[in-house]
């Protein structure tokens, strides 16, 4: 198998968990979709169903809506970062 990660995760969702906790700053659907390789409407798509979950809340600065984690999406990003740190 290539990447073990993809055996236990879907990749995309995971990955955005990942970058958006390898940041002390908040960040746009534009940059996240760059970051981990997918359209920006998955990654809008992705990140709407995170916000249902709890794991990411949306700020709106101006016209731009600015993407940050919640304590809760924190722990879940550390949990899913350790993991990928041991398969690989």
């Amino acid at each position: 198998m290539a990447n073990n990660f993809d055996l236990f995760f879907r990749r995309k969702p995971a990955l955005i968990l990942i970058a958006l906790k390898k940041v002390s700053r908040a960040k746009y659907g534009s940059i996240l979709a760059k970051e981990v390789d997918c359209t920006y409407s998955h990654a809008v798509k992705i990140l709407q169903t995170l916000e249902e979950l709890g794991l990411v809340v949306f700020e709106k600065k101006g016209r731009i809506k600015i993407i940050k984690l919640t304590k809760r999406g924190q722990e879940v990003a550390e949990h899913i970062d350790a993991v990928r740190t041991i398969v690989g």
